[in-house]
């Protein structure tokens, strides 16, 4: 499962438009909009701290939360925000509303484990990462918080299918006509020096054979 669940509280807001979002941010709070889930979409403000934070720590899109709006809880995913491009402010939200059967699309982000029983890597191979993130399509309230690439096993010139890796139940790729590549093991420039020297020996080691 993802991180763990939060609570931010909010005050609905009457008015919208840039205006209005202005005025919110003059005020010190972040403009967001709370829709799907087949109601109509609904305009709040957040704490400019509390959405400051929680963007920043990491996990923000793969994490449900609730939302107090004046008393009444709403349980959502954000989807998409804005940042000031100079300073990285939050400028905007949107939220997603959470049904109990609402299913949604999220980049879940990739670790590798087992590094140190790769062979490839051992020999001086290098860890090729083709995706950091994985977009999957998944139960709201079953997010991962990451899937998991074992390492074990893999050589110099193997590559890491999705096919491969082990998905929680009601997890699927977004990606369903073909079995894409997550990571390669590539053999890397130090590798040559020994590759080189192992070459110039075959000679010298026939010549020894044949005065024998």
């Amino acid at each position: 499962m993802s991180h763990d669940t939060y609570e931010l509280k909010a005050e609905a807001r009457e008015q919208v438009g840039k205006g209005s979002a202005r005025e919110v941010r003059r005020n010190g709070k972040v403009p967001a909009v709370i829709y799907g889930d087949k109601q109509p979409p609904l305009a709040i403000a957040l704490s400019y701290k509390d959405i400051f934070y929680k963007i920043h720590g990491g996990g923000f899109l793969t994490t449900v939360a609730t939302i107090d709006v004046d008393g009444k809880k709403i349980q959502v995913l954000p989807k998409d925000y804005q940042l000031d491009p100079v300073k990285d402010f939050p400028m905007h939200v949107d939220f997603l509303r959470i049904g109990k059967d609402t299913e949604v699309n999220v980049d879940v982000p990739v670790h590798f484990i087992n590094e140190e029983k790769s062979p490839g890597i051992k020999r001086g191979g290098v860890l090729n990462i083709v995706r950091h993130e994985v977009e999957f399509h998944c139960p709201a309230n079953a997010i991962p918080e990451f899937i998991t690439v074992d390492l074990s096993g893999a050589d110099i010139g193997d590559s890491i299918h999705i096919s491969s890796v082990k998905l929680p139940k009601g997890v699927k790729p977004v990606i369903s006509d073909r079995d894409f590549t997550i990571a390669t093991i590539a053999g890397s420039a130090a590798m040559k020096p020994e590759t080189e020297e192992a070459e110039a020996a075959a000679p010298v080691a026939e010549a020894a054979a044949e005065e024998k």
